[in-house]
């Protein structure tokens, strides 16, 4: 990879985001009805290949089960207001109607303060369980071995791990750090892990044992992390660098397969087949299912590092609705920009292209704009 002098100091690599890419049409194409768009890790098998981000705008126990019921994989935040409030309507009715930025600042902070009932992490888990649906449910790296085992308890089906980058091996002075090689090791349920964006840190992370790796650290719509940090993920080449760590894990653990789940930059249809073309086996998905009519935020997003208590690192935002999580996942559409009907978009990239499967479509060809394309 070509490396750019920066100045005499210093040297960077040219990077790509999914707006900087586009996928190429080949000699074949096929009709979207034969196209499959299935994907399956472990034993669990969806006929869409992507899961809503464990954000409380997006998904609540209700969302959850509708999502699961249309073939994705809804997971809930196990820290969020569905843990720490019996009833939290009133209070996703109150972060709806805030309209200044730094006032629902403190005001997210201030109810996020609430401790996590263990006991609400169980009764939410079986309210998801007992519709029938595949369940997953997610805990930060700071918190998973305190939950965990109430959530394994529960009867979760996948465990989620997920944190603005995680790493194999978390130090720290003041705390045991999570061992997540021996936590994956002991558990009986396949964890997903992440986010990391580079080569060597998903390599490390496949080697604890996780079933799927997600790349990226949930930068979207609702994240300032970039601002406040200085941190930010071009995701195409973080996808195509982690794909390269599965295909070589893949050998050196003589065949063990490591889903690559582009986590953050999605917020189009046409993000999605740009994601697979890079390497990703689904998609983690946010900011497309907040605009939701049935969503909990009603248009409004937000994640879990607006209520940091000392660096927030997103924030309130409004994005408006465009239609029910149906049509959004499956249409029909009513708009022309990518909003609606996202995973029939993917199905007819994917047969403009000529392929009929995921794995065969990460080997499609993309070309890179010479300069950043605006929306």
């Amino acid at each position: 990879m070509t490396e750019i002098e920066i100045g005499r100091g210093k040297r960077g690599r040219r990077a790509y985001a999914f707006d900087d890419i586009a996928v190429v049409p080949s000699r074949r194409t096929r009709d979207p009805k034969e196209v499959s768009i299935a994907w399956q890790i472990d034993a669990y098998r969806f006929e869409l290949p992507f899961l809503a981000a464990p954000m409380d705008s997006i998904v609540s126990p209700e969302t959850a089960i509708r999502v699961g019921e249309f073939g994705g994989l809804g997971v809930l935040n196990l820290e969020g207001l569905w843990t720490r409030y019996e009833d939290p309507q009133p209070l996703l009715d109150e972060i709806a109607e805030e309209l200044d930025e730094e006032r629902a600042t403190r005001r997210l902070q201030e109810i996020y303060d609430a401790p996590i009932q263990e006991e609400l992490i169980g009764r939410r888990i079986k309210e998801v369980r007992d519709a029938g649906v595949i369940t997953a449910a997610a805990l930060s790296p700071q918190r998973t071995a305190q939950f965990s085992k109430a959530v394994v308890d529960a009867g979760v089906d996948i465990f989620v791990i997920r944190g603005t980058t995680v790493s194999a091996e978390h130090v720290s002075g003041a705390a045991e750090p999570l061992n997540l090689k021996q936590f994956i090791y002991e558990l009986d349920v396949p964890v997903i892990v992440g986010g990391c964006a580079t080569y060597t840190a998903a390599l490390h992370l496949m080697r604890t044992g996780a079933a799927g790796v997600l790349v990226g650290f949930g930068g979207g719509a609702a994240h300032t992390t970039r601002n406040v940090l200085g941190i930010q993920v071009p995701m195409a080449t973080a996808v195509a660098d982690v794909a390269a760590a599965r295909r070589d894990y893949l050998d050196e653990s003589g065949g063990r397969y490591v889903h690559v789940i582009a986590d953050g930059g999605v917020g189009w249809s046409g993000d999605l087949p740009k994601a697979i073309a890079c390497g990703a086996d689904a998609v983690m998905m946010g900011s497309p299912l907040a605009r939701a009519t049935d969503a909990p935020g009603k248009g409004h997003h937000w994640g879990m590092e607006a209520v940091h208590e000392d660096v927030p690192r997103g924030k309130l935002v409004d994005l408006g609705m465009v239609g029910t999580t149906e049509e959004i996942l499956t249409g029909p559409s009513r708009t022309p920009d990518g909003s609606m009907n996202m995973f029939g978009a993917l199905r007819r990239s994917m047969a403009t292209t000529g392929y009929s499967e995921l794995k065969e479509f990460q080997r499609v060809e993309v070309t890179v704009a010479d300069s950043h394309h605006k929306r």
